[in-house]
């Protein structure tokens, strides 16, 4: 827990050099000799090198995204509005550092990071849940999450792409992609009532004297 402020101060002194060289070693290096920290430490701190930095750092944006959403004064809001407001904030903090963040997406992609890549979606997801308040733990737990990674994954990658003015036509994209999953609850109300129905069929099947129990 000691190392946390630090690692969070190397990403962050990672994001101008991640802008141009990537999330590398080299990149690693030149934000630890910037903040006068011994490269031998590094190892340590990030043992997987540059991958475990851009890990870390979606971690501290994801904490920053918290702190930023309790403080915005949207006590009152309904749950749409305030995952709105999560997602902006979310991504609006890192605008000038968004060559970077193209370029940590990059890493992830590549083959052998896709697992990673999957967790820290779902991991963004869930923290922006629990930031509005969701403490739901039937399956709506598990919908809400993959629903919203996926509008978070196209949003996110609207945003790296977006010139317009204060990313405006990414948070239109993003109310639309929030406002169609809104107009779909008889459709989630489907899948939660079919997959009830499995899970009592399942457990009807190993009460009988046919399962052998």
């Amino acid at each position: 827990m000691e190392s946390r402020p630090l690692k969070d101060a190397l990403v962050g002194a990672m994001l101008p050099h991640a802008a141009f060289d990537g999330w590398s070693p080299v990149t690693l290096a030149a934000a630890a000799d910037d903040m006068g920290i011994e490269r031998a430490l590094l190892p340590r701190l990030f043992p997987k090198g540059a991958v475990d930095a851009v890990a870390h750092f979606v971690d501290h944006a994801n904490r920053t995204m918290e702190a930023d959403l309790a403080g915005a004064g949207l006590d009152g809001r309904g749950v749409g509005e305030r995952v709105f407001w999560a997602v902006k904030l979310r991504l609006g903090r890192w605008g000038e550092h968004r060559e970077a963040i193209r370029r940590a997406t990059s890493l992830l992609a590549l083959p052998q990071n896709l697992p990673l890549a999957a967790r820290l979606t779902w991991g963004t997801a869930d923290s922006i849940w629990l930031a509005v308040g969701d403490r739901s733990h039937d399956f709506s737990w598990y919908s809400k999450r993959a629903t919203l990674a996926a509008v978070y994954s196209a949003t996110l990658l609207y945003w790296l792409d977006d010139d317009s003015e204060g990313s405006a036509d990414t948070w239109g994209f993003l109310r639309r992609r929030l406002g169609e999953i809104r107009s779909l609850p008889q459709l989630r109300q489907k899948i939660e009532g079919l997959v009830g129905g499995r899970k009592a069929a399942l457990i009807n099947r190993f009460r009988s004297p046919l399962s052998g129990c």
